[in-house]
């Protein structure tokens, strides 16, 4: 076997190209079961980040330009609802209700101007769904009930800010749902209500279940015999519970979380599974950040993980005869995975990208936790430089990649990620950080980052970049760190307000949190109430941590991405910052997508930022890569 070849870090050359993380990475969303069929929605970068319905026998379904995608919350989730071969669909260029059957073409079923529509479910006589109402100098969410015959859409809900979850009783006539108002965020606290379903597809009176402003909800389900299941985080942590008769049953606590925070629609991380007398209960949990898949029978508690080589789930449906989700692992990219329930064999239907080269170029995750302020513990992955025909030189150390995630509630898992791996592949150690508000460890970790957003998440990236320095395995003088939407904010403040790291990219991060309080979407436009403080009582502080207004103490280059499109981070927050650094004679750097939104999704756009990452970085951190690389125009370099 040959041995590596001594050579700097960051000049390894790697069979990961850019090419391999943009074209080839199809993103997959929704999956959903009509009977023994199976489908799924992937979007394909090669198609501009087009949205398909896919069915594992037949392929495609909707053909171009069809775009099944939700503008709702901005976010969306949940465009698409399946029952005996009739399809229903949200279609993102005009945000239209399309129908369609199997092997037929789609028609346009339901528009009507100003409105979104997210989150269907399908009776025999009504299609219920989220509307959201653009129509007014307001935005007001509420449930409808469009008639599949006549086409009549009815308000059913209304009054509450935001509805999401209706799920229907199996035998049509009550329907649950979730409401919550500002300024909570549906994982702060939200509600569970349920109503008897009329005749014409209203509502009769509400009666609420359970939550509140301090108890999150998730994903309400009504189980074959009709009792209602839902996940409550009440305990600290989000468990299982069930409605028998009026009283609130806890099925099996645990300190893991059955739930997640609901940024986009439709994700679901449990099912029924028939069987001779009752049901079993397929179900996802997580604890520290490592997902699990088990089964629980809801009378006995008998409580079964399976044993997987998955560490990431979600999207679980459940078949009497098998379960169908999303699934990952440090070797295999999220795909879609069906698990045959009488054999335990797995089967990978679809997988967002085969493993591109030999597992010798891999780098494997290890979970670290490590100490962080007022004596707590912080979590992240550490993915050491790995190239099987290159080593570094003696005496060299590689240089880190902090990697702050979005959300900030939001969290990253160990599954394979060809981003992470094209960076390591060349040299470069990262450490993926899961900071105090992330979500997989608890309500009390997730509260951590409650009025000290800029301070906790920026803590425990730099105290997990120092970790790593000083065990070693980090070139303390080449330490950057990166992040998206909230993971860009996150990195700005590093960079400004903490002497740790030299360079920084952000992409579509805020840099002045004032105007992210006064021009962003309804969904997120009180988030940082919970974050920072109400605005405008607060505002002095909104003021002392924007990175953009102590650019006296930002000292370290950066390099920009965003979006012409974005309506989550407004394109100024990041021309503000880089004119003002061209201003203060700091190396920055700018790329602006016209057509893309708030996270990219056209391959030819996600390459050509990660390799104007690397080449920024190469400048900065004075190495010469093995890829020939475009060269960018760097101001003040």
């Amino acid at each position: 076997m040959l041995q590596p070849t001594p050579m700097p870090y960051g000049e390894w050359k790697s069979p990961i190209t850019s090419e391999m993380v943009a074209e080839g990475a199809i993103r997959l969303g929704q999956v959903l079961l009509d009977g023994d069929d199976i489908y799924w929605i992937e979007s394909r970068p090669s198609e501009k980040g087009r949205s398909v319905l896919v069915n594992s026998k037949d392929n495609n379904i909707t053909p171009a330009p069809l775009n099944l995608r939700t503008k709702v919350h901005e976010y969306g989730g949940a465009a698409c609802a399946i029952k005996q071969k009739q399809i229903y669909f949200s279609n993102f260029k005009d945000q239209g209700i399309y129908r369609m059957k199997k092997g037929q073409e789609a028609t346009l079923f339901y528009h009507n101007e100003g409105m979104r529509y997210a989150d269907f479910v399908l009776s025999d006589a009504y299609l219920f769904c989220v509307r959201e109402d653009h129509s007014g100098k307001e935005v007001i969410n509420s449930l409808v009930a469009i008639d599949l015959k006549t086409k009549k859409e009815r308000v059913i809900a209304s009054g509450h800010d935001f509805y999401a979850s209706p799920k229907l009783h199996p035998n049509g006539n009550e329907l649950a749902f979730l409401s919550w108002d500002h300024p909570q965020m549906p994982w702060d606290g939200c509600e569970l209500w349920t109503a008897k379903i009329k005749e014409d597809g209203t509502l009769g009176m509400t009666k609420k279940i359970a939550g509140g402003t301090s108890e999150s909800i998730y994903q309400p389900e009504y189980a074959p015999d009709g009792l209602l299941y839902f996940i409550s985080d009440k305990t600290g942590f989000w468990n299982l519970y069930r409605k028998i008769d009026d009283h609130i049953e806890a099925l099996y606590l645990m300190e893991a979380e059955f739930g997640l925070p609901q940024w986009i629609f439709g994700r679901s991380r449990y099912g029924f599974i028939p069987k001779d007398r009752g049901y079993d209960i397929a179900c996802i949990y997580t604890v520290k950040g490592i997902d699990f898949l088990a089964i629980l029978d809801p009378d006995t508690r008998a409580f079964n993980t399976l044993d997987l080589p998955f560490i990431s789930f979600d999207d679980l449906r459940v078949h009497p005869n098998f379960l169908v989700f999303k699934g990952a692992s440090p070797i295999h990219s999220t795909s879609v995975i069906k698990l045959d329930l009488k054999t335990g064999e797995y089967e990978i239907l679809k997988e967002g990208f085969p493993l591109p080269c030999d597992k010798g170029y891999i780098s494997k995750p290890e979970l670290i936790e490590y100490g962080t302020e007022n004596k707590l513990t912080a979590f992240a992955f550490y993915y050491p430089p790995t190239n099987r025909d290159f080593c570094g030189k003696e005496g060299d150390l590689p240089p880190l990649i902090v990697k702050s995630h979005g959300g900030p509630s939001g969290n990253t898992t160990a599954s394979l990620s060809m981003e992470v791996q094209f960076w390591t592949s060349r040299g470069f150690a990262l450490l993926d950080v899961n900071y105090g508000g992330s979500t997989g460890y608890g309500r009390k970790y997730r509260e951590r980052l409650k009025d000290t957003w800029g301070i906790t998440d920026v803590d425990d990236c730099a105290n997990g970049a120092l970790f790593l320095a000083n065990k070693g395995l980090a070139d303390p003088t080449r330490l950057a760190i990166r992040g998206g939407s909230a993971g860009g904010y996150t990195t700005l403040a590093a960079l400004t307000f903490r002497d740790v790291f030299k360079a920084g990219a952000s992409y579509y991060g805020v840099s002045e949190l004032e105007s992210m309080a006064n021009d962003t979407h309804k969904f997120e436009s009180r988030y940082l109430d919970g974050l920072i403080g109400p605005y405008p009582e607060k505002k002095e502080i909104y003021e002392e941590r924007s990175p953009l207004n102590f650019l006296n103490q930002l000292t370290s280059p950066v390099i920009f991405f965003q979006g012409g499109e974005d309506k989550v981070v407004p394109k100024d927050q990041a021309e503000k910052m880089v004119a003002a650094l061209k201003e203060k004679d700091i190396p920055v750097s700018y790329l602006f997508f016209e057509e893309e939104g708030h996270g990219f999704r056209a391959g030819k756009n996600i390459k050509a930022a990660l390799e104007a990452e690397y080449y920024f970085y190469s400048k900065i951190f004075h190495f010469s890569p093995a890829d020939k690389l475009t060269k960018i125009p760097i101001d003040n370099l």
